[in-house]
């Protein structure tokens, strides 16, 4: 076997050294690089103004006519039949009033909520999108899907 002195076993170990060490350096930069553009590209987010879109829905104008309505029934029955209560059977009265309209609204928006909600979903499918946040949560990015959201509803 070939006899080697000190001093040339510690330049090629030096030298092996190097080469491992860049090349571990080099698969981690190539690693590490792939992976941050396969997260940008695979992490779309996108943004509604959710206001904007219950505000323009379509069904929005009936149900508000349907609970102005029921608002004007329940003040019309309360008066009715509390005329003869005490302060305390008016107080009870009016509370159960107040619930049986606040159900009424929950009635009435609920499939509006879903709508949209569906609509949102719709379009982020078909727009490739991971997570849609409402507007006002975002401080900055997002691709805006609201004029979208709002086309779909009102078609």
């Amino acid at each position: 076997m070939v006899q080697l002195q000190k001093t040339q076993v510690k330049v090629i170990s030096i030298l092996i050294a190097l080469v491992f060490v860049g090349s571990v350096v080099a698969i981690a930069l190539t690693q590490s690089g792939s992976g941050i553009v396969s997260a940008a590209g695979s992490s779309n987010v996108g943004v509604v103004d959710y206001r904007q879109i219950m505000s323009q829905h379509p069904d929005l104008q009936s149900a508000n006519s349907q609970m102005q309505q029921a608002v004007t029934d329940a003040q019309k029955d309360f008066e009715e039949k509390s005329a003869n209560m005490s302060d305390q059977e008016k107080s009870d009265y009016y509370q159960q009033t107040q619930q049986r309209l606040q159900q009424k609204q929950e009635e009435l928006l609920e499939p509006i909520q879903k709508s949209v909600e569906d609509g949102v979903k719709s379009v982020a499918d078909a727009k490739g999108l991971s997570v849609v946040l409402d507007k006002s949560t975002v401080v900055y990015g997002g691709q805006d899907i609201t004029q979208d959201v709002i086309k779909k509803l009102s078609k």
